[in-house]
């Protein structure tokens, strides 16, 4: 592999069972590559800046109504201009919970698409739903995007969108065939700290950027091993593969402000991960006690600490990190490397520095003032009201239906959607091959050096009111 590696890895297959011909697909330069099914592929429509048929109300069908979809729902209903059209879970009785909200607010109860495994099909064909929200585990994702996308209805999915390259290109070719927005839910796009930096960004505070930082570093192991949480403990086995396997929570603010898709994109990368020292052992230790875990007793699980890093074809670095089993504080990292400033969100409190030093409590004061963004001024305070992970949810939530209602490009497109699921696989390939670089995928065909790069001061749009309802009960997971 040290000689021509690209060469090898068109013909080798790949540890996750794709062979690297699928990673390949729309290479810049010379050499196109090939995708299976596009030999050559070039891109169909360029969902980047695309603007939908604005819709005077956006009809809403929720599917997944376990961990984070009552809270969609709950944030949904304070946003003008949308209604609750559907909600759908195999779990008929969460479907009702669901419902018996909609009555405690006065709302009218949505169409039940609940209580087997298909009936998010008939919600998704249902010709009186424009946008499917999609908060289901990991690997039915793709598969119900695509699928409400070939009937017509604009995607939100909750992150990864994709589990594996194939399914990356699923969705780019399913939207720029059908010309149906696929958001991927990057929600810490939307946090304050990011959407501030990414401001600085716009305006040149920190000079080019050279190097990046994200991670999703959360000690969730007493979820991963709670009977009680996710549903068939669907989020346990997703931790029996390698790899950093939610990359996109870091990954998403560092990208916009790097233009990647628009201006920039990714050009390769590798990872390493240690040793799993936590997981494993905790459920060999329940098994002990408690037959329900020992299927998942003596299984190797992915390890603590996996770090990525991205080189983009403009020079840039990214260091993506993902450990969800030690005992440490809570980090999504947010590093910013420019040629005149930095800045970093964790360890808290969040700082700038120019030079050496830290800016004072004085001067991020006026950081924040000059550079706070139009949306957080237009929506911040009443996000913080609603909540969700602080308020991000509830900005993330907004900013997708004002879009929508007003014809608007979305923040995250389809490509974006694709690129930062994508490293997820590549990562996995990556740590079971000694940490070798491979390639990442062009989804946008090259026309990532013609594309837009992000706008959030809404010069457009904007228009879509708020309205807090008098709260009823807490239903907001923060996980």
């Amino acid at each position: 592999m040290k000689a021509n590696r690209r060469n090898f890895l068109k013909t080798a297959a790949l540890g996750t069972g794709l062979m690297a011909t699928s990673l390949t697909g729309c290479k810049s330069g010379s050499s196109n590559g090939v995708h299976p099914g596009w030999e050559k592929r070039t891109q169909r429509f360029n969902m980047c800046g695309y603007r939908a048929p604005a819709l005077d109300v956006v009809r809403v069908g929720f599917i997944g109504l376990g961990m984070r979809g009552p809270g969609a729902v709950q944030r949904m209903m304070n946003i003008e201009g949308v209604e609750i059209a559907a909600l759908g879970d195999k779990y008929s009785d969460r479907v009702e919970n669901v419902q018996q909200r909609l009555d405690r607010y006065g709302l009218s109860r949505a169409k039940d698409y609940g209580g087997t495994e298909d009936a998010w099909k008939g919600m998704c064909e249902d010709p009186d739903i424009d946008l499917i929200y999609i908060c289901t585990p990991w690997e039915t994702h793709t598969p119900m995007s695509v699928y409400a996308m070939e009937n017509g209805k604009h995607v939100g999915v909750e992150l990864p969108a994709a589990l594996t390259v194939e399914e990356a290109w699923q969705l780019v070719e399913t939207s720029e065939r059908t010309k149906k927005h696929c958001m991927m839910l990057g929600n810490c796009c939307y946090d304050f700290f990011e959407l501030l930096t990414l401001n600085m960004a716009r305006h040149g505070f920190f000079g080019d950027i050279i190097h990046g930082e994200g991670a999703y570093i959360h000690d969730l192991i007493d979820w991963h091993t709670n009977k009680d949480g996710y549903a068939d403990m669907w989020r346990l086995k997703a931790n029996t593969q390698k790899g950093n396997l939610y990359p996109t929570h870091g990954l998403g603010p560092i990208s916009q402000i790097m233009n990647i898709n628009r201006g920039d994109r990714f050009d390769y990368m590798n990872a390493m991960e240690s040793n799993d020292y936590n997981l494993g052992p905790r459920v060999d230790e329940l098994a002990k006690e408690d037959d329900f875990f020992v299927p998942f007793a003596e299984k190797s699980y992915k390890g603590n600490m996996n770090t990525s890093t991205i080189r983009t074809v403009k020079g840039r670095t990214i260091v993506i990190q993902h450990d969800v089993a030690s005992p440490r504080p809570y980090s999504r990292i947010h590093l910013i490397s420019g040629s005149k400033a930095f800045a970093r969100k964790w360890p808290s409190p969040a700082r700038v520095a120019i030079g050496h030093s830290w800016l004072n409590d004085e001067q991020m004061a006026e950081i924040e003032e000059k550079y706070t963004p139009e949306i957080v001024k237009r929506v911040g305070d009443m996000a913080r009201k609603v909540g969700g992970h602080g308020g991000m949810d509830f900005m993330m939530d907004w900013r997708l239906i004002d879009c929508l209602r007003n014809g608007l490009p979305l923040d995250q497109d389809v490509y974006d959607a694709a690129s930062w699921s994508v490293i997820a696989p590549l990562s996995t390939w990556s740590v079971k091959n000694r940490s070798n670089s491979i390639d990442i995928p062009d989804f946008t065909c090259g026309s990532w050096k013609s594309n837009t790069p992000v706008d959030i001061s809404l010069k457009e749009g904007g228009s879509t009111g708020v309205r807090l309802l008098e709260e009823k009960d807490d239903v907001q997971l923060d996980v």
